[in-house]
C-alpha cells in the first residue's frame, strides 16, 4: 500500500456515499456506535474534508459545523499513525479560520485526547459517555478575543 494521500474539501452531495463508507467502517463496525446515532440531518450543512489515497479511495474524513464544531473525524485503521488525522485537522482548522471562528470545539474520544492536545486543543470539564464511548470536550482558540 502506498503511503501517499491528499486532503481536500469534499462535496457532500457528490461524496455522501463514500464518506458514509468510512463512517460505517470506523464508528459503526469498529467502535459499535448504534447506526441510529451516526447519521445526522446537519451532515448536509457541514464543511467536509476527506483524505484520499493514491488509489482514489477515501481513507479519512472530518467535518466542521456552522457552529464551529469539529466532528466525525475518522481514519481507516490501515492508515492510522501516518499523519492522516493531523492533515485532516489542519485542513479543517484553516477553513474555521477562513470562516472567522474565534475558537473551535470538539468532543474527543478519551483515547484521542493526547492527539488533539498535541495540536493545541485543551480539555474542558469531565469525561462523559456519548454513544457508549467515553469522551471529553476540547476547545482551541484560533484568535485572541478583543
Amino acid at each position: 500500500m502506498s503511503h501517499a494521500f491528499i486532503v481536500r474539501a469534499a462535496n457532500w452531495k457528490l461524496e455522501e456515499s463514500a464518506i458514509a463508507l468510512v463512517r460505517r467502517a470506523v464508528f459503526i463496525d469498529e467502535q459499535g456506535v448504534p447506526e441510529a446515532l451516526e447519521w445526522e440531518t446537519e451532515d448536509v450543512e457541514c464543511h467536509w474534508f476527506v483524505a484520499v489515497a493514491s488509489d482514489l479511495n477515501l481513507i479519512g474524513i472530518v467535518r466542521l459545523t456552522e457552529a464551529g464544531r469539529i466532528g466525525r473525524m475518522a481514519v481507516l485503521p490501515a492508515w492510522r499513525q501516518r499523519g492522516v488525522g493531523r492533515a485532516l485537522l489542519a485542513a479543517v482548522l484553516i477553513k474555521a479560520g477562513e470562516l472567522g471562528f474565534a475558537q473551535v470545539h470538539l468532543s474527543a474520544q478519551t483515547h484521542a485526547i493526547g492527539f488533539y492536545a498535541r495540536q493545541g486543543f485543551s480539555a474542558q470539564g469531565l469525561e462523559y459517555l456519548d454513544a457508549g464511548i467515553l469522551h471529553r470536550s476540547m476547545n482551541l482558540e484560533l484568535r485572541e478575543k478583543r
